[in-house]
């Protein structure tokens, strides 16, 4: 599925008279895309301090199996 998200599907909606928002900048939009799209398993994160990104945390799941194939018991 991430390789169907495009930067257009970040794109801010019209904001009403009244509203408030804050502008994300494309390069930003892009590292976000491209931490997605970088992620099998796990998690993207987004942090904001004061309406403007500021860090992008990417945790990747590792799956390990009970039984994996041509790997011995480790005594």
């Amino acid at each position: 599925m991430s390789g169907n998200i495009k930067i257009a599907d970040l794109e801010e909606k019209q904001l009403s008279p009244g509203q408030t928002g804050t502008c994300i900048p494309l390069d930003v939009k892009q590292q976000i895309l491209r931490a997605i799209a970088n992620i099998e398993y796990g998690s993207v994160e987004v942090v904001i301090h004061d309406g403007k990104v500021v860090q992008i945390e990417c945790r990747e799941k590792i799956r390990v199996g009970r039984h994996q194939p041509g790997r011995g018991v480790i005594s």
